[in-house]
């Protein structure tokens, strides 16, 4: 999944896309909706912390109205959660969570991808090296936003191919589950230097082979999820851990 090795601290949060060719037909709830999505999947919205739905209102210039019912919505797939004080944060990522997430994506873009292939024609195939490039470019700049949408968009462009939109929604939401997670692994451990599926991938299409297409997501996916699972879900295990050391030995330091 990852290409190249970038280190250093995390970059600021993802900046709201640019209403240049925006669609002028959406309403401003739908518009929300899309902005609050995009900071979930691309990096604005880490765990941990909490905002109000105030705050989110004064951020986007926006009445609170629409932002409670994006919340809404965003509650619904289980991306955010709302708190009785009016605040809002990510959904906690426990181990249960995290293998349902990584069965799911298997069994799902896998399939997506492989239905995918029977609608790409070469210049789709161009397309998609395209967007493989910036994802290069993405992590040669230490740029991990850059990085999560370049690849966000790889994966997106195959999957819209199949032609599936409730397979392609429910991949969605999925990925808002676990998008600030993987942010949250690239701020604390930075990368490292990991094979690329996406070339896999590619060279798949390129002999329409679907056995291989499916192989190359299905890796691609593993790593990436490992890359959670190591580095935030271990970190932790380790955290709780130490902390139930230290409580341990100071109970046996007062007897």
């Amino acid at each position: 999944m990852l290409k190249r090795r970038s280190e250093g601290p995390p970059r600021p949060a993802v900046a709201e896309p640019s209403p240049e060719g925006a669609d002028t037909n959406v309403t401003a709830h739908e518009a929300v909706y899309r902005a609050l999505r995009e900071r979930i999947l691309f990096g604005g919205f880490l765990p941990g912390g909490s905002v109000t739905l105030r705050g989110l209102a004064e951020g986007l210039g926006v009445s609170p109205m629409p932002v409670r019912d994006a919340v809404r919505r965003l509650t619904a797939e289980r991306a955010l959660v709302m708190l009785d004080n009016r605040r809002v944060l990510v959904a906690p990522m426990t181990r249960e969570k995290f293998d349902q997430i990584l069965y799911a994506r298997s069994a799902l873009e896998g399939e997506l991808a492989a239905r995918a292939l029977a609608n790409i024609k070469k210049a789709d195939i161009e397309e998609i090296v395209r967007i493989d490039d910036r994802v290069d470019q993405a992590m040669a700049d230490g740029d991990v936003p850059g990085y999560m949408r370049a690849n966000y968009e790889f994966h997106f462009s195959i999957y819209e191919r199949a032609r599936a939109d409730v397979l392609v929604g429910l991949v969605e939401s999925i990925w808002m589950q676990f998008g600030p997670f993987m942010r949250m692994a690239y701020g604390r451990f930075g990368t490292s230097k990991l094979e690329d599926h996406h070339e896999a991938a590619i060279l798949a299409m390129r002999r329409a082979d679907a056995s291989a297409l499916r192989a190359a997501i299905s890796a691609d996916i593993g790593q990436g999820m490992a890359f959670i699972g190591e580095g935030i879900l271990s970190a932790d295990a380790g955290d709780e851990e130490a902390t139930s050391t230290a409580a341990h030995e100071r109970s046996n330091h007062m007897k």
